[in-house]
């Protein structure tokens, strides 16, 4: 897959693509990324990339030309359409679903957005998806663009082992089940013991039952689109799930006793 960032700041992006798994993938062949500095399309001898609103207000704006050359050049220098994303607080909130939608696609272009955004025209003419990684703003687009990368990077052919991949929250709707190693036991904290039985299909029910006890205490609308079977609605309403009901019931926490009880 082929990366291409538009960004002001390029030396943001130094860091995340030399370390760990992104570094990897692309030794391996598995990532091609690119960053593009914008201003470097800007045409004035001081290389201007914001100007004001027009209608006034607080802030500036990144202009069209500029960031339009830069899109139309970069797209021209591979033979594989981009698919262009904007990355906005307005946009859709990222997901592991989008995320392997994304990694199917064989070239992204991904748009940083600065100040107060950008030119509202090349949202209109270039840009395929908006997208956010949170309900909260963020001072530019780069970190994230570096979100996306990597969500999207560790979920190509042979980044990451398909094991590994399986049981990662958000994979199937459900949280990850905890994760123990040596010593066994630490500070008189133990391991669970089914982890130290070496009966394997007890373990596998004890993570499935983890997964999905987490994630009824912690997200518990993830669990109208999960999959489940008997077995698993049947231990979620021993912790009091009620099915379908789930959105009129949340999960009943044990209220703390008053000091004079």
């Amino acid at each position: 897959m082929r990366v291409d960032v538009l960004t002001l700041f390029t030396a943001m992006f130094d860091g995340p693509l030399n370390e760990s798994i992104l570094k990897r993938a692309q030794a391996d062949g598995r990532l091609d990324a690119h960053i593009h500095d914008i201003r470097t399309y800007a045409t004035d001898k001081h290389h201007t990339c914001d100007d004001a609103p027009f209608g006034g207000g607080a802030g500036m704006v990144m202009k069209i030309a500029p960031l339009a050359a830069a899109i139309e050049d970069i797209s021209s220098a591979d033979g594989a359409p981009a698919h262009v994303i904007y990355l906005t607080p307005d946009g859709t909130t990222l997901t592991q679903a989008i995320a392997q939608e994304l990694s199917r696609k064989p070239r992204l272009m991904l748009i940083c957005g600065h100040y107060e955004g950008i030119d509202e025209r090349i949202r209109t003419r270039y840009v395929h998806q908006e997208l956010s990684i949170g309900d909260y703003v963020l001072t530019g687009g780069e970190l994230a663009a570096m979100v996306v990368i990597d969500a999207v990077a560790r979920l190509l052919d042979g980044v990451i082992s398909a094991d590994s991949l399986a049981e990662e929250s958000h994979s199937d709707s459900l949280l990850e089940y905890p994760h123990y190693t040596r010593p066994a036991l630490w500070q008189e904290m133990p391991v669970p013991p089914v982890l130290r039985s070496g009966d394997h299909g007890k373990i596998a029910v004890w993570r499935r039952q983890q997964r999905l006890e987490r994630t009824y205490l912690r997200r518990p609308e993830l669990l109208s689109t999960a999959i489940l079977d008997k077995a698993d609605r049947a231990f979620l309403r021993s912790l009091g799930w009620y099915d379908s009901l789930w959105t009129q019931h949340p999960p009943r926490r044990a209220k703390p006793k008053a000091e004079s009880e």
